[in-house]
């Protein structure tokens, strides 16, 4: 049996629990103290942890993904496709590295959900104790995530392109679930499990929840299917729906440039790097942990076999993403 430790309020956290649910792995959710108990057993002290029937721990959801898949063949969330694999793990990444920062910038720029999600997240680490213990736990947890803001790029100088990018995968996602729920096929991929887990906080803290509702109201619906899709049976389809072409177009025209601009900052020893989209200006810190999620693309990139290696470079060129494996 494994054991999930994670929070309500973690993106990865519910990613992870969907697909454990999808894949019907026998496991068992915990959170509060035992998720901080293991997060102590890994190398880098963050959740989610999945610990193995055997008793070891591991962490870090997209080698989670790929260890699981080793294990355990059934209920495969990796398109048997190789192009369309190709295609769903690179949605993946822009959804961990890129879609994120909508999840903490919602989170944390305003203070209606500052205050509320603060004391939610004490009251869920918490389980318990007093409503005075919860509000002084809240406090300081609340003052050091504002404090990281600018560190990963959700300052109010950079929200208006990230809410923009954000609304596009949104409005992308709205158009197709009403017609055909997966992107892939009839079942769920790791890309759908990406977005889900970072939308999934988008549908809790008061700001993005009211903007789901309002604007895309099946894409909110949406994600309780995907929070639990156990029953679901499917396969999948020969070809890429529009909804896939509009996720890769957004990649490229946000995630690619994001990408080789911090690549390019690490390479050159700067400690932050400066994009512009339509206009609108992004600036962050250089981040190392990018660098290798750039990195391990090109080397998926590179292992393709040459009979789809065609098919795949004309559909990255085709949405500017090619300059990424140049």
């Amino acid at each position: 049996m494994y054991t999930l430790h994670g929070a309500l309020a973690s993106p990865y956290s519910m990613k992870m629990r969907a697909i454990l649910r999808y894949r019907r792995i026998p496991h068992v959710w915990s959170q509060g103290a035992s998720a901080r108990s293991a997060a102590a057993q890994v190398k880098a002290p963050v959740i989610p942890v999945l610990e193995y029937p055997d008793g070891h721990f591991a962490y870090d959801s997209t080698p989670l993904i790929h260890d699981l898949e080793t294990r355990h063949a059934e209920r495969s969330i990796v398109p048997d496709n190789p192009v369309h694999a190709f295609v769903a793990h690179l949605i993946e990444d822009f959804a961990d590295e890129w879609l994120t920062k909508a999840m903490f910038g919602y989170r944390w720029l305003e203070a209606i959900d500052q205050e509320q999600m603060g004391v939610w997240l004490a009251f869920d680490m918490l389980q318990g104790g007093s409503l005075a213990q919860i509000e002084g736990t809240a406090r300081p947890f609340r003052e050091r995530q504002v404090g990281r803001m600018a560190l990963v790029g959700c300052t109010r100088d950079n929200f208006p392109l990230i809410e923009a990018s954000t609304r596009h995968v949104l409005a992308a996602l709205e158009a197709h679930v009403t017609d055909r729920h997966w992107l892939f096929g009839t079942r769920p991929s790791l890309a759908e499990f990406a977005i889900f887990g970072q939308i999934s906080q988008l549908g809790v803290d008061p700001t993005p929840q009211a903007m789901l509702r309002a604007k895309f109201p099946f894409t909110y619906r949406w994600l309780a299917h995907v929070d639990d899709a156990s029953g679901v049976e499917g396969g999948w389809d020969e070809r890429l729906s529009p909804v896939v072409e509009a996720l890769l177009a957004e990649a490229g025209r946000i995630y690619a440039p994001f990408l080789l601009a911090n690549a390019a900052a690490i390479a050159e020893g700067q400690d932050s790097f400066r994009i512009e989209v339509d206009g609108m200006p992004y600036t962050q810190g250089s981040f190392g942990y990018q660098v290798k999620c750039l990195n391990a693309l090109r080397r998926r990139h590179e292992a393709l076999p040459d009979s789809v290696r065609g098919e795949v470079d004309a559909l990255l060129a085709k949405h500017n993403l090619m300059v990424l494996f140049a």
